[in-house]
């Protein structure tokens, strides 16, 4: 059995719960971009207290400090993106006929710009309002939740 197979089945034993509130859809798209959410919650927690140290990092040769919630931020947008990506395609929207690369490029794009707002809100919840990163991460995430569905649903996926 595939992986995404196996997936659907396990989620469908458990949509039973949820049928009268959403649609199997919306809930498949919940259910894989909320463990995918849940994962990156998990890395940035992770990568920022114990791999980066909460530090800030120096690169001398173009003179350009960057700080550890900053790289945190952008490992977690890398690993994340491409479990999304696989979720999303092979487990969420599988009707969609448009075509591999199409889907890539798209999911890319709106990733990308899910990406930029999370980290801009990212840092203006931390700078700006003096909250730690992660739970700053945790607030960002659950803001952008919304325009990123938006954006695989209506132009990534359709």
């Amino acid at each position: 059995m595939a992986i995404p197979n196996l997936i659907r089945l396990i989620l469908d034993f458990f949509y039973p719960v949820f049928k009268t509130f959403i649609p199997k859809k919306t809930y498949y798209y919940a259910a894989c971009g909320g463990s995918n959410l849940a994962l990156s919650w998990i890395l940035f927690f992770v990568l920022y207290q114990f791999v980066f140290q909460k530090d800030h990092f120096y690169f001398e040769q173009i003179n350009y400090t960057i700080s550890a919630y900053t790289l945190t931020s952008f490992c977690c947008f890398i690993i994340s993106f491409v479990i999304g990506f696989l979720l999303m395609r092979y487990v969420v929207f599988t009707e969609s006929e448009l075509k591999g690369n199409v889907q890539f490029f798209r999911y890319a794009l709106s990733s990308v710009l899910s990406a930029i707002l999370g980290w801009i809100i990212l840092k203006l919840l931390i700078e700006g309002i003096g909250i730690y990163p992660t739970i700053a991460n945790v607030l960002s995430s659950c803001i952008v939740v919304v325009f990123s569905y938006l954006m695989q649903r209506r132009f990534s996926f359709r």
